[in-house]
């Protein structure tokens, strides 16, 4: 395997498994040489009593600057929360001018879950990131995120016919790879389908009652350090949901704000292998 750079870009939570303290350790655990832009800095994530909030957004456009200055290019990119529009527009500008040929695309278009946007996010913030997805190689979108980028109404009881109308109403935008989170057909279970072209791939698992806070991310991530480590693109996603799934596992009630994802890194390089 080829040595990798790859950039990603998501806010720093100081405290809780989320975001890049999920993805900068588990990249690089899958030999992966990580760079990272923060596009915030937070005391603590959002589902504390309380967090502090540092915007990084003006940051962004002068490290890409630098980055030109000395010829620092990437042969992937992987993003996931971006707290504005400004934010997304810089993104693209990153993907135009900072990757190397042939590099590699993921958008994780972290924006909303249970049928709704996230805290301080908006339709306008949507659509924006819907043209995001169209500079990808593959998207990483759960249920929520691609019923509000085709609108479509949003349900919990799913069936194989209202995924691949989903699946469908995205073709009508987007070429490229689908990863569509949260897929289950019965209460008990959860999963992914997979959409390389034409063809559509189902792959589930227990689904455990409570959920976790960060699970998005450390999906996405461990996705990501799959696909780059030469993995195909089903067996990425595999290898990404029965980690995030042992790492549910190894999280007890208590530990309530993220994931106990560290001690099944050495799992994921294990299933990587």
């Amino acid at each position: 395997m080829d040595y990798k750079r790859i950039l990603t870009v998501q806010d720093i939570s100081c405290v809780g498994q989320c975001s890049l303290t999920v993805a900068l350790p588990i990249l690089s655990a899958c030999g992966i040489e990580t760079a990272i832009i923060p596009s915030a800095v937070l005391s603590n994530h959002t589902a504390f009593s309380g967090f502090t909030f540092r915007d990084l957004t003006d940051e962004i456009p002068v490290i890409k600057e630098e980055w030109l200055r000395q010829n620092i290019g990437f042969s992937a990119i992987y993003t996931g929360y971006l707290g504005n529009l400004k934010q997304v527009e810089y993104v693209k500008s990153i993907m135009s001018e900072c990757l190397e040929k042939n590099a590699v695309k993921i958008v994780d278009p972290a924006m909303a879950d249970g049928g709704k946007l996230y805290t301080g996010f908006d339709m306008a913030y949507a659509n924006e990131m819907k043209n995001l997805c169209k500079e990808a190689d593959i998207i990483l979108p759960n249920i929520t995120e691609t019923c509000l980028m085709t609108d479509t109404e949003y349900k919990t009881d799913l069936s194989k016919a209202y995924v691949e109308e989903l699946i469908s109403k995205i073709r009508s935008f987007y070429n490229g790879k689908i990863v569509l989170t949260g897929v289950g057909f019965s209460e008990d279970k959860t999963g992914i389908a997979v959409c390389d072209q034409n063809e559509i791939l189902y792959y589930e698992h227990e689904k455990i009652r409570g959920g976790c806070h960060g699970t998005g991310d450390v999906y996405a991530s461990a996705f990501t350090g799959a696909l780059i480590s030469g993995k195909s693109l089903f067996d990425s996603a595999k290898i990404a949901a029965d980690f995030t799934y042992k790492c549910i596992k190894e999280t007890e009630p208590e530990h309530w704000y993220g994931v106990r994802f560290e001690p099944q890194i050495k799992n994921l390089i294990e299933m990587i292998k």
